[in-house]
């Protein structure tokens, strides 16, 4: 996995994906008490990073797996990259989703045209059932995050996000990233390193899934004790993943763990002040930076906005709650 493959990522990504815009406001200036950017990746085709990912892998694939069909698993961001991505290709798609995602990442990724096979996420184990699968059914598997063709298209996230930095005046400081398996995390570190070395990654989760966190202090891939539990459902892993951990131990700074009331806070102050709408998940990094301010190094941060497809349920949660806070 190198710089190398992630910017024949971005040229393969060229006029698909869309260059998402760097946010600020000066009201969330305010409140984190330094310069804050969003890196709006909510805004990206099926609402998240996810898409850069899947559209990687699947133009990555040779005729025989094109034809063969592939596989992927995830609680929906993923599930609408590869799907989307499989459709344009003309390559059927089967995707393994929790029961407990929300109902309209199921119905989105059922409406590009893919197969779901649901599984309970407390009780049975994802990645077992997309390996039988694709054994039975001669399907590729492309997983999430421990994927070099998905870290590749996620990297170029961080290609832009160098460039815009730039363009700001920004050459250094920490860049938030919304983290599960550490995908999206290792790749935009991977580029950052090459394009903007003065950057550092630091990867944020929901509290009680800190895997990556403690991971990172322990130097080895710590799994989670829960599975399930967390409003943050597109960033819970049971672990780093295997290809990313290495990748996210080199290059990342100390992890950041926000709690579920704050990533709800996050969505609110996106929605007031930048007219974005966000998930939960799609809003940690947003957290890390308005209600983390001692742990971040810096004049300004770089937080990415993961995703935003969020159910209107939760999203009336998070206005309710703290609309008329922010």
């Amino acid at each position: 996995m190198n710089i190398e493959m992630i910017r024949a990522a971005q040229t393969r990504l060229a006029s698909h994906a869309r260059r998402t815009p760097l946010l600020s406001s000066p009201f969330l200036d305010e409140v984190a008490g330094r310069q804050v950017f969003l890196k709006a990746e909510n805004l990206q085709h099926t609402g998240s990073f996810k898409f850069r990912g899947g559209w990687s892998a699947v133009s990555a694939l040779n005729a025989a797996q094109r034809k063969g069909g592939v596989i992927a698993f995830s609680s929906g961001n993923h599930a609408q990259g590869v799907a989307l991505a499989a459709r344009a290709h003309g390559v059927a798609a089967v995707i393994v989703m929790p029961t407990d995602a929300p109902q309209t990442k199921i119905d989105a990724t059922r409406a590009l045209e893919a197969e779901v096979v649901l599984y309970d996420r407390a009780t049975e184990d994802r990645k077992a059932i997309g390996q039988t699968l694709a054994e039975a059914r001669g399907l590729t598997l492309i997983e999430p995050f421990d994927n070099a063709e998905v870290i590749a298209g996620q990297g170029t996230t961080g290609l832009e996000i160098a460039e815009q930095a730039r363009e700001a005046g920004v050459t250094r400081g920490d860049v938030l990233v919304c983290c599960g398996g550490g995908g999206f995390a290792s790749g935009i570190a991977l580029a950052l390193e090459a394009e903007a070395p003065a950057m550092r990654v630091r990867p944020v989760e929901p509290e009680g899934f800190d895997d990556v966190a403690r991971s990172l202090r322990s130097g080895n891939r710590e799994v989670n004790a829960a599975k399930s539990g967390s409003i943050c459902d597109a960033i819970i892993s049971p672990q780093p993943g295997e290809m990313t951990f290495p990748i996210l131990h080199r290059l990342c700074g100390p992890g950041i763990i926000v709690t579920d009331d704050e990533c709800l806070n996050a969505m609110a102050y996106a929605f007031a002040h930048l007219k974005l709408v966000l998930e939960p998940g799609g809003a940690s990094a947003l957290a890390g930076a308005l209600f983390h301010g001692g742990e971040i190094e810096g004049e300004a941060v770089i937080c990415t906005a993961s995703g935003g497809n969020v159910d209107t349920q939760m999203f009336q949660r998070a206005l309710s709650a703290y609309g008329d806070k922010v």
